[in-house]
């Protein structure tokens, strides 16, 4: 008799306060079996990890760490997540249930969308059930005072890069603009917003509610500043 694959479960805890999850994601978290969750390679532990060994004893629980790597090498990449799926499949065919959690929101951004989409064209016959998060940007909005959009006013979440009339353009058509994983294009940034004339406007945030947490609503002390990679620009004209 042939067991019934287990429900792999995609679940959003939050941008780093302990206390932004949902009642759903802290069920889920009770009753697994199997957390997966991602591990970084330097030991130090992940928010996501952290939020959960607030909720969850790990001696209770089959802890399945997963290092999804920093490269651009195709062929490497794709080794890498099928060895990685197929980790986690070895537990769904066992019928046990899998809550993968992660930072944020499991739809926006994250590694749980890669997973899924995999895991959906090698294991067809697994459910795959995801659990909304708060997102930094939403956790930025609340903690800089902003509303991200009132009305008919348009918002975009854009990841910010190196192409200038991309980020221009994005500024001129939106009322207001989120700009994720800023650190690595800050005095681009601040180039154009000056140019624009929207640098009062501008407000940037690092590790957004969590303990390590800085926020800047003077935006022209960063130029030359080396920023946390959990850092984002809110834009708002």
């Amino acid at each position: 008799m042939s067991v019934k694959p287990g429900t792999l479960y995609g679940v959003g805890v939050g941008p780093g306060d302990p206390e932004l999850i949902t009642v759903k994601a802290y069920r889920l978290m009770q009753t697994a079996p199997v957390i997966a969750y991602p591990n970084k390679r330097m030991g130090s532990k992940s928010y996501a990890l952290e939020i959960v060994e607030m909720y969850v004893d790990p001696a209770e629980k089959t802890m399945l760490g997963l290092v999804f790597p920093m490269t651009k090498d195709p062929q490497l990449l794709q080794q890498h997540w099928t060895d990685t799926v197929a980790k986690v499949w070895s537990y769904l065919s066992e019928g046990q249930d899998v809550v993968f959690v992660t930072e944020g929101d499991p739809n926006l951004y994250s590694t749980f969308i890669h997973m899924s989409r995999l895991m959906q064209k090698e294991y067809p016959e697994v459910n795959i059930v995801s659990v909304p998060g708060i997102s930094s940007v939403n956790a930025a909005a609340s903690q800089l005072g902003v509303p991200l959009a009132d009305g008919d006013e348009v918002v975009a979440i854009v990841p910010a890069n190196h192409d200038q009339e991309a980020m221009r353009e994005a500024l001129r058509m939106h009322d207001c603009v989120v700009f994720l994983k800023v650190a690595k294009v800050l005095d681009e940034m601040i180039e154009i917003l000056e140019d624009m004339q929207l640098l009062d406007k501008a407000m940037v945030c690092s590790k957004v509610t969590s303990s390590g947490e800085r926020i800047w609503k003077n935006v022209r002390e960063l130029q030359g500043s080396s920023l946390n990679y959990l850092t984002l620009m809110v834009v708002r004209k």
